[in-house]
């Protein structure tokens, strides 16, 4: 049975972060709330919890992980950005984007796609994962929270819940930790642009997209 932990949306209480960021660092696995859906999630420097976020996922190895970091700058640390990656996200950043871009040494094999070397990341314009990202002092996974297949709940495992209280009772016995912040998920998912090349590559249209319409991304 997870724990719960109920925060305000818009002033978080940091001795909540703080004890959800310890639970982190020490291995856990927790369901909170993003600027675009509810994800699942734990700390990228637990090799072992993010084998277990892949395993509720049902994500074959040659699957990328999206993780979420706290800023441009920090994005900088585990993705190769070249100048006109770095001017379009400045644009964007932060918000329901994520970006496909060639990683650094930093980031674990385990969440890379195998053969391209390439990772997902994310800065979100949430408060709350700001918070939990500036506490504990690395990125966090993100994977957005949908039951792998062949789980017997009242819906199906193609969507994600519609509400709160049908996502928590589906997720409490497979994660460590749930996060509330009283608010409905929505089941928008973030806008996906390949960076790795010359010229930006649209794979995605989520949230936000309006906004990067006239950028010179190629669909």
């Amino acid at each position: 049975m997870a724990r719960l932990f109920t925060l305000h949306p818009e002033n978080p209480q940091q001795r909540t972060v703080d004890q959800i960021c310890q639970d982190l660092a020490a291995g856990a696995v927790m369901l909170y709330p993003t600027d675009t859906v509810y994800a699942i999630g734990c700390d990228l420097n637990s090799k072992s919890a993010i084998q277990r976020v892949r395993q509720l996922k049902q994500l074959s190895n040659d699957k990328p992980v999206t993780f979420l970091c706290s800023s441009l700058s920090n994005i900088s640390q585990y993705a190769y950005v070249k100048d006109p990656a770095y001017r379009l996200m400045r644009r964007l950043i932060p918000g329901p984007y994520t970006f496909i871009l060639p990683a650094t040494k930093l980031v674990p094999k385990i969440i890379l796609n195998p053969k391209r070397k390439t990772t997902g990341i994310r800065v979100p314009d949430h408060v709350l994962c700001q918070s939990l990202l500036t506490t504990l002092d690395h990125p966090i996974v993100s994977t957005s929270a949908r039951l792998p297949e062949g789980m017997h709940h009242s819906f199906s495992a193609t969507r994600s819940p519609d509400n709160t209280v049908e996502l928590f009772d589906a997720f409490d016995p497979l994660v460590d930790i749930l996060v509330d912040i009283d608010q409905e998920p929505t089941d928008a998912p973030s806008t996906m642009v390949d960076l790795c090349g010359d010229n930006p590559i649209l794979l995605r249209k989520g949230l936000g997209w309006e906004k990067i319409e006239g950028l010179g991304i190629s669909e």
